[in-house]
């Protein structure tokens, strides 16, 4: 299982080279994390990798069928997102602002690096991500990470730009 700085060394050229660029197009709800929060990272399709929140994290919900929840640090959440309207229930609705380069995990791409089609690596959080092949690999536009993103919940989420 390639670990996030050998999966990037892999992916990244590829981003770079073939990426397309989307925005995501759908709000998400979020609150500040209390530190010690369990989140599991559920999609249409299954698990796909968990993560702890630290004090300040954002525990982020996305708007699709799944609803599925994932943590992000405040610098990369306050490049992402930013405040549309404020909630009761401590989960504020935000409008998403950040880009990101991404490319579908097809035949030739599994082939290169000799993947199956269902393969693991870890997550810029250090956890197990889970990559199916027809799903998106993905980057913000600084290319500092790279994460999976299930093929339904991206087509639920994101726009190609032109």
């Amino acid at each position: 299982m390639d670990d996030q700085e050998s999966f990037k060394q892999k992916i990244i050229p590829i981003l770079e080279a073939k990426g397309q660029l989307f925005k995501k197009i759908s709000r998400v709800f979020a609150k500040k994390a209390q530190g010690g929060e369990w989140i599991e990272t559920i999609t249409d399709d299954g698990l796909e990798t968990r993560n702890t929140a630290k004090s300040g994290d954002f525990i982020v919900k996305n708007q699709t069928e799944a609803g599925e929840q994932y943590i992000l640090s405040p610098d990369k959440f306050l490049t992402r997102y930013q405040l549309y309207d404020k909630k009761k229930d401590g989960f504020h609705e935000y409008d998403a602002i950040g880009k990101i380069l991404a490319i579908e995990v097809d035949q030739n791409l599994l082939t290169q690096f000799n993947y199956p089609p269902e393969f693991h690596f870890i997550a810029p959080w250090g956890a197990k991500m889970i990559v199916k092949e027809n799903d998106f690999l993905a980057s913000p536009l600084d290319l500092k990470s790279v994460y999976r993103i299930a093929r339904k919940e991206f087509f639920q989420t994101y726009q190609k730009l032109s």
